[in-house]
């Protein structure tokens, strides 16, 4: 769009607006496939009444959340069934050296690395909801498919499967949160359902126990196990498939009236619901901006420690446990990572601008962790055990990053760009991660544990480099003189069969973090 020299002139009630359009031209026209898909259920409509705002946050709360807790459980078990797995004798049965159950990890994450861009376009391009369901059934497929893997082929193609299918979760829930809640509410929402993690390990360290008590003679326990999970994940995929929505401008749960109001809800967040049309310069505009790049290195910097979730079990076997021990001692690292995401979270959603400050100090206790396990005697199982568990504390920063890298991007192309890249340095310190793991570091693995310890300060410096990064540019917007390029911008609403021009805020415009100079980002 681009406004005329004389532009623009002082803003209008609805009224006024007719007879304004009677004397001059001096306005933007722009096509309602430019704006935000949420523009015209907005177009025109009077300020939302904060009880209103407070009871459709309760309905989508309701209906959003359950279904957004149980997918990200069911993931996280699906992705853990190779850790879960190996302590019950897959590398035997399998015949698998330890480089090659390392690369059983590393190529998941490779595939989702190479589909994670497709899979963005993918999201902005068709229903979320649908696409996610899609995804879902694919991978739960794949998950069955384990069960009849004889070697490390087979293992590796289905591994590469559900990689790709991977990659539209996690980015799929970031555009889902940012779609129907407040900047202010997608880091408890976020933390809610990344704690389903915790749940995840529990859930899945009582299924691997109770398939060592399986008696089937043409099946290993570790079959079992894949086949109950892929089992579960099918029925989820029929679920979102029928109950989740793809955007609040058309979700079932609400009315005609309500969808305007869900949308008039996250006005605050300045980044509207969403846009189907790919924008070449937002890419751009991501692909050059600073702040996503230090987002990026700390995603990669948090991953690499990540393939920890691989080793867990055996690391515990390590300590001198028996399997049955192994499985129910997992269960206690999934405790731990519900209640420091959770109270990481919810201090974050409590304390105004704290998110970065909250982040490092989270990130402390994993410091703690990696120096009792490299020092500790060997024959101090019970410490051991307990260090370990507390290497899983850190999480919450990441949790933490997500919600806050969603809620400092605006302009929908941009979002899913840096969806990407975000995501994609989850897939590098993920693929990199398994390999510090060589079986010359066994028992003690000193090496791996001393680049955990390094990525764990570099984190902390990262998360306080970024808050300050962003505080100073907050500051250098509050200096500026105000920007009115984008205050008198107008597009065709037709209501019982009359079109009429109605002016439409900037937050509807999708307008990038950059472009909109009004934008302030949360700390």
């Amino acid at each position: 769009m681009d406004p005329s020299s004389d532009f623009p002139p002082p803003a209008r009630s609805v009224d006024e607006k007719d007879e304004y359009y009677d004397k001059t031209d001096l306005h933007v026209d722009v096509d309602v496939a430019e704006v935000d898909t949420g523009a015209q259920l907005v177009a025109g409509k009077a300020a939302l009444d904060p009880y209103e705002a407070q009871r459709i946050k309760k309905k989508i709360d309701l209906h959003l959340l359950p279904l957004m807790c149980l997918l990200y459980a069911i993931q996280y078990m699906d992705k853990a069934t190779l850790g879960n797995a190996a302590a019950l004798n897959l590398r035997e049965d399998t015949h698998l050296s330890t480089d090659e159950y390392n690369w059983l990890g590393t190529v998941f994450y490779l595939s989702y690395l190479v589909f994670e861009f497709p899979q963005n376009l993918a999201l902005q391009r068709f229903p979320v909801g649908k696409w996610l369901s899609i995804n879902i059934f694919v991978w739960a497929v794949a998950l069955c498919c384990h069960a009849a893997c004889k070697n490390f082929s087979g293992l590796l193609i289905v591994r590469l499967i559900l990689g790709v299918c991977e990659g539209s979760i996690t980015t799929g829930f970031m555009i889902v949160s940012s779609m129907f809640y407040t900047r202010s509410e997608q880091t408890l929402r976020v933390g809610y359902w990344f704690l389903m993690n915790g749940t995840a390990q529990i859930i899945s360290g009582f299924i691997s126990f109770g398939t060592l008590h399986m008696k089937a003679v043409e099946l290993a326990a570790w079959q079992w196990l894949f086949i109950i999970m892929g089992a579960i994940t099918v029925v989820t995929a029929v679920i979102f498939w029928f109950l989740f929505p793809d955007s609040p401008t058309t979700a079932w749960f609400l009315t005609q009236e309500e969808r305007a109001q869900a949308v008039q809800r996250i006005k605050e967040n300045q980044t509207g619901v969403e846009n189907k049309h790919f924008k070449r310069e937002q890419m751009i505009e991501a692909f050059t901006d600073p702040k996503i790049w230090l987002f990026a290195l700390f995603s990669v910097l948090t991953n690499i420690p990540n393939s920890l979730s691989n080793q867990r079990q055996i690391i515990i076997l390590s300590f001198g446990f028996n399997q049955l021990q192994t499985t129910l001692l997992g269960c206690v690292d999934g405790i731990v990572e519900i209640i420091t995401i959770w109270t990481g979270t919810t201090v974050t959603s409590r304390v105004p601008n704290s998110r970065g400050y909250v982040a490092a100090a989270w990130m402390t206790p994993n410091l703690l962790a990696v120096f009792l396990i490299n020092f500790l005697p060997w024959d101090n199982k019970v410490g051991l055990l307990i260090s370990l568990f507390i290497s899983g504390v850190g999480t919450t920063a990441f949790v933490i990053s997500l919600s806050w890298i969603s809620s400092v991007t605006a302009g929908h192309t941009k979002r899913i760009t840096v969806n990407t890249i975000m995501l994609s340095a989850y897939c590098v310190g993920n693929a990199v991660g398994p390999f510090m793991w060589q079986e010359q570091y066994k028992p003690r693995n000193h090496v791996p544990w001393a680049v955990i310890g390094v990525c764990i300060v570099c984190r902390i410096v990262l998360m306080l480099t970024i808050r300050a990064y962003l505080f100073f540019e907050n500051k250098r917007r509050d200096g500026e003189e105000r920007d009115t390029t984008y205050d008198e911008v107008y597009i065709d609403v037709t209501k019982d069969g009359v079109t009429k021009k109605t002016r439409l805020d900037k937050e509807y415009l999708d307008l990038t973090d950059i472009q909109n100079r009004d934008f302030r980002y949360v700390l």
